[in-house]
């Protein structure tokens, strides 16, 4: 049997449906989001009535473009300072079946009904079958990854070790200890595992029984990908998607891409204008979840990415995304949490001897790094690196390697505030 299969259906009708369709299907639905969101969320509301619409004008997929896209910042701006939470809420808060908190921080609703945040079909594309044991790396504390990708799990019929993240030597002990088929979590964990069980004299092939894994929440250089797969004898295939929204997308067995998921809708815009561009071109994510509960409706994402018109071998006939392919503004993501350089200026901003910084992120042997360079030339002395450290990871969720430029040694005036120095060959 096709392990993508399982006791759940191989495609959803979307996933499987003439791409007319599933067109037909998508903007139906779109409709029915957008006359629900601006009856009850403020937020949408304005955003509609400051561009001189109403949910009657929405009648095509090019009248939907014309509604502004609602980027990540504001979101962070309204949930915090602005009208606050409620306002995008249409059902209000009783509506919910959790709220879980993201570094900003940004606060993400969990609506009812199995699977809410759609990541099932991902999971049954990458290879989890009923009966396979799975390894759940990410966190449930607070952030949402953990219980967002436990759940699907269940709906396939998998049984779930809530591990979390860390502690590797219990990690190593329930991989070989039980039969454990399947990981979920970031490959540069799972490399650290690899790299920890070798030190312990452990065989990849024959201690574990790892047969799937299901990446997520970083970036996955292709050479990555293929040292875990080999070393471990299994496949590895990524998910993408956000804690405001869930699934985005994700690969299949033919790796030609990322398959859009059929809980939402995806256009590919000009970075600024919202404008959808053409297939083929590159631009930023913009995505609009099906949910009742928490209607996002044109998130910019800020990422970027074009669609792949060519068809998948697989049988899908979903859109596809030929991968992330950068950020547009200076926010960078490093081993799951996002960075934004206004977070670091509050920290720098409590060492009084700080005069000027950069954040800089690489990943040397495809494992991410930060780097976070400091002038420090201003009052109070040296700078006492171990507390900035610590303060900087409380803020931000990263510990960073802290350089100090020697005295008389200064960032050129026009430095970014963070440079991303990447490569994901």
């Amino acid at each position: 049997m096709d392990r993508t299969q399982g006791t759940f259906p191989f495609f959803s009708p979307l996933e499987s449906a003439p791409p007319a369709e599933a067109a037909a299907a998508k903007l139906a639905r779109l409709r029915e989001i957008v006359s629900l969101a601006f009856a009850g969320c403020r937020e949408f509301r304005d955003r509609m009535e400051g561009a001189g619409l109403v949910p009657d004008d929405v009648v095509t997929f090019e009248d939907f473009a014309r509604i502004p896209v609602l980027r990540k910042k504001e979101l962070l701006a309204l949930q915090g300072g602005g009208p606050g939470l409620e306002a995008l809420l249409p059902h209000g808060i009783g509506g919910l079946r959790r709220i879980y908190q993201s570094p900003g921080p940004i606060y993400d609703p969990e609506g009812p009904g199995p699977d809410y945040w759609g990541f099932a079909e991902a999971f049954a594309a990458a290879g989890f079958a009923a009966g396979d044991l799975v390894q759940m790396t990410f966190s449930y504390h607070l952030t949402p990854a953990g219980l967002m990708l436990e759940e699907p799990l269940l709906e396939l019929g998998c049984t779930v070790i809530p591990a979390g993240p860390g502690n590797t030597d219990v990690q190593i002990e329930l991989l070989t200890r039980l039969p454990v088929t399947g990981f979920v979590g970031m490959t540069s964990y799972l490399d650290v595992i690899a790299d920890k069980a070798r030190a312990r004299g452990l065989d990849l092939k024959k201690d574990f029984k790892l047969r799937t894994a299901f990446v997520a929440a970083e970036r996955l250089p292709e050479s990555l990908r293929k040292k875990v797969q080999e070393a471990f004898g299994m496949t590895v295939r990524q998910g993408y998607g956000t804690a405001d929204v869930g699934c985005i997308a994700y690969e299949c067995r033919e790796l030609s891409g990322m398959h859009v998921t059929s809980r939402g809708h995806v256009e590919i815009c000009e970075p600024g204008t919202g404008r959808p561009l053409p297939v083929g071109e590159v631009g930023e994510v913009v995505f609009t979840p099906f949910s009742a509960a928490y209607p996002l409706i044109r998130l910019a994402t800020g990422d970027l990415s074009r669609h792949v018109s060519e068809p998948c071998a697989c049988g899908r006939t979903s859109a596809r995304l030929a991968g992330i392919l950068g950020r547009v503004d200076d926010t960078a993501k490093v081993k799951g949490q996002f960075i934004y350089p206004s977070q670091a200026a509050e920290v720098a901003a409590g060492f009084a001897c700080i005069t000027a910084w950069q954040i800089v992120v690489a990943n040397p042997g495809g494992k991410d790094a930060i780097e976070f360079v400091a002038c420090c030339d201003g009052p109070d002395g040296p700078l006492d690196v171990e507390r900035f450290t610590a303060a900087f990871q409380a803020r931000l969720k990263l510990r960073p390697k802290v350089t100090v430029l020697p005295a008389g040694e200064r960032l050129p005036d026009d430095s970014p505030r963070l440079v991303d120095r990447r490569g994901f060959d």
